[in-house]
């Protein structure tokens, strides 16, 4: 739980006001009154309070609320709310909101709920009220089957409210476990987020970050000093790149709180409103038919040589336009959003450029809660392989590879979405099963003329097979390389997947698109049914 120092608000005798309600009880009166009790919540608590907002480099809540929303759509909701607290001194301290704006708008025309911390009130500390307010819009929103936006600036518990503060936060967790899957939860953090508070954005399934401002941690750098002796500042702790270089646990970097929030209203766009909506379709003016030559000079067909995944991915998609998760965690597996013939589809590809694309801890975690997002969603899933393996090594081992890799696998298994893949180049050993192969469910499975599928490298497989063969030979490294070359004319050229069943075609490159946007037309009305259970046991 975080201390927060109340902020100073000395509430101003409305004269004008009590006069109104005493002497003419009219309906004139009546409406003078609420609007200057509206216009008060609407400016703040002073502009000395906005000022030293805008001197920590961000804005406010009603200035967010308007480059989130659609002009002129949003409506407030419970806007008179005050806390009903006694003792400390905040039974003088009532402002309106309580510290936290809640409503529903419009973004690009489609209706989203919201609740934004007003840092400026009790440093946007939850207290009793504000939470009932927090979970009156979370309860609105899944009963609408809309999403849900988190603008979050606030520094923790508002510790003169006692106990009932965690219990608020207690009902937000709830809240956000039972809208998980249903309709999609978006946070945005805008500035301090410390203790249990920091569980809310985790629980949700997208999280916005902004350099310099936005913070996350259980517990803040004086408590480290105290407890471990180590010196950290609020951003080395958990700020925001941080969080989306090394945790994960933010998903989205920006320099500024426009192009963030200008990428929520995208990210919103590429959503169904919920679970039972299907992935948005739109006009698509990029032609379905369009030919991508370019494909074969942007992969090379040596299995050793690295390449830009994204090129492949932008070559692919509608316009060329590729909405990345998480690009500076675990970039040697790209996940993100595109279209495809006007359908929004996952992508999700082995990227050669980082560690030759192996799978390691981070890029199963990473993968798995991607594919996760998507199945929940319905959002079809396009994989793109060329995945030399799973990363080898003692930390992998001693960190849990088994069980935390085995997550990619599992979310795969369980997505029943359309699944189409494209194997590019090299697809080895387990590593080649879990990128969503014909054996765990994918549909659709491509292969290019460059195709490698086997249980490990040629070279390595030889080195196992014939060691001692090869060791006794007049001349190793020739007979070696002779065996090589026996291994890949056998059991590795490009057709020995397709001559068993386990791709449906070999294709050119070129005609990638294309044939993808079939697919995927194809597999529209999928239907896939699974047996009775309450919930499935995936691995931690």
């Amino acid at each position: 739980m975080t201390i927060v120092e109340t902020r100073p608000y000395a509430e101003a005798p409305d004269t004008e006001a009590a006069f109104l309600r005493a002497v003419e009880p009219d309906m004139t009166s009546r409406l003078i009154e609420l609007r200057r009790l509206q216009q008060r919540a609407q400016d703040g608590p002073s502009e000395r309070a906005t000022q030293a907002q805008h001197d920590r480099g961000k804005l406010t809540v009603r200035e967010r609320l308007e480059l989130l929303f659609d002009p002129g759509t949003f409506r407030e909701i419970e806007q008179l709310r005050r806390h009903q607290a006694v003792g400390f001194g905040l039974e003088d301290k009532r402002p309106p909101t309580d510290g936290v704006v809640i409503g529903w708008g419009m973004v690009h025309g489609r209706k989203v709920f919201t609740y934004a911390h007003d840092f400026r009130i009790f440093g946007g500390s939850l207290g009793e009220a504000h939470a009932a307010k927090i979970h009156k819009v979370l309860d609105l929103a899944l009963a609408a089957g809309a999403p849900i936006v988190a603008l979050s600036d606030g520094a923790g518990a508002r510790i003169q409210e006692g106990v009932t503060a965690l219990a608020g936060y207690g009902g937000i967790f709830r809240r956000n476990v039972e809208a998980s899957g249903v309709i999609p939860q978006i946070s945005v953090m805008l500035g301090p987020c410390a203790g249990g508070a920091t569980y809310s954005p985790a629980l949700t399934d997208f999280v916005f970050m902004v350099r310099d401002i936005s913070q996350m941690y259980i517990t803040g750098p004086d408590v480290v000093q105290t407890v471990t002796g180590e010196s950290i500042t609020h951003d080395e702790l958990g700020g925001a790149l941080v969080h989306t270089s090394r945790s994960g646990a933010g998903g989205f970097l920006y320099d500024s709180e426009e192009e963030c929030l200008e990428d929520v209203r995208y990210l919103i766009s590429l959503l169904p409103a919920n679970n039972l909506e299907p992935s948005p379709v739109e006009e698509c003016s990029d032609p379905i038919d369009r030919e991508c030559p370019e494909l074969a000079d942007i992969v090379p067909a040596q299995a050793n040589q690295a390449y830009d995944v994204k090129n492949v991915i932008e070559s692919i998609v509608d316009d060329g336009d590729f909405f990345e998760f998480h690009q500076l965690w675990a970039p040697n597996i790209v996940c993100g959003l595109a279209r495809v013939g006007g359908r929004v589809v996952g992508v999700v590809a082995n990227q050669p450029m980082q560690l030759s694309g192996v799978l390691d801890i981070p890029s199963s975690e990473k993968g798995a809660r991607f594919v996760q997002m998507c199945d929940a969603f319905n959002i079809p899933l396009l994989t793109l392989v060329d995945v030399p393996g799973f990363l080898p090594g003692g930390d992998q081992e001693h960190n849990g590879i088994i069980r935390r890799g085995a997550k990619l696998l599992y979310a795969y298994c369980a997505a029943t979405v359309p699944r189409v893949q494209v194997i590019l180049r090299k697809a080895y050993g387990g590593a080649y099963i879990v990128m969503d192969s014909r054996s765990i469910g994918c549909d659709v499975s491509f292969a290019w003329p460059t195709n490698e599928i086997a249980v490990m490298g040629a070279e390595a497989a030889v080195n196992v097979i014939f060691r001692k063969e090869i060791s006794k030979h007049a001349d190793p490294e020739g007979h070696r390389e002779g065996r090589i070359a026996e291994y890949k004319g056998e059991l590795m050229h490009p057709y020995y997947a397709a001559e068993r069943g386990l791709v449906d075609e070999i294709i050119d490159p070129a005609h990638t698109r294309e044939r993808v946007i079939d697919a995927f037309n194809m597999l529209e009305s999928k239907r896939k049914f699974t047996a009775p259970r309450k919930h499935g046991n995936p691995p931690l």
